[in-house]
Parts: structure tokens; sequence; C-alpha cells
């Protein structure tokens, strides 16, 4: 039991990790301060993307999946919904690519704007 409500908590953090980078930048927009949490974030998911690393979040829960006797898949609302969002079926080395083109022009035209903002006020 333990096990797996780890397993869930280690898929919960990976959701938040990637609603992070997609959304950290608009943050930033309201608390500039939010910028020391997202820039690394952000640049973390980059790099993971253009090199295809691997998360060190998914070999986590999938340690924990095992250590719960399950087969790295979970049940319920998490398995059913987060899971085919951060672990696409369909994932390949383009999509990957493209997924870390996009966060990089996603963010630096979300940054543009925060620094023009700075620098106009």
């Amino acid at each position: 039991m333990l096990y797996k409500f780890l397993a869930d908590f280690v898929l919960v953090l990976h959701f938040l990790f990637i609603l992070t980078v997609i959304f950290g930048a608009l943050l930033v927009l309201i608390w500039p301060r939010f910028a020391w949490i997202h820039i690394p974030v952000a640049l973390w998911a980059m790099l993971i993307s253009f090199f295809g690393w691997i998360c060190p979040l998914t070999p986590l829960e999938n340690y924990f999946r095992s250590m719960a006797g399950q087969d790295g898949v979970a049940g319920g609302f998490i398995g059913h919904y987060l899971l085919p969002i951060i672990y696409p079926g369909e994932l390949t080395r383009e999509i990957a690519i493209g997924i870390g083109v996009f966060v990089l022009i996603w963010n630096g035209m979300i940054y543009s704007v925060f620094i023009y903002q700075r620098k106009r006020n």
C-alpha cells in the first residue's frame, strides 16, 4: 500500500513538473521570483527532450510500482488520466525533440514579454 501511494505521489509530482515547464513562465509574469524555480525546470525538460534522457522520476515511479507488485502501470484516476499525458504511447525521438523546441520557443516568447515589461517599467 505504501509503495503504491509513493508511486502515485511520484506520478503526480511528474505531472506537476510538466505543468511547471509549460505554464511556469506565465507565473513568472505574476511572481518574478518564480523564475528561480521555472528556468532550471524548463532547462532540464529541454535537455531531456533534446538528448533523449530519461527523467529520474520515471525509474523512481517504476521502482515503487514494482515494489507494490504492479507492472509500472497505475490504476484508477491517476492511471487513466495522467499516464497517457506523461508517457504517451506514440512518443518518438522526433516528437521528443519537437516538444523540446516547443518548450524553448514558448518559454522564450513569455520571457521576452517579461523582459519587455521590466524594461518598460
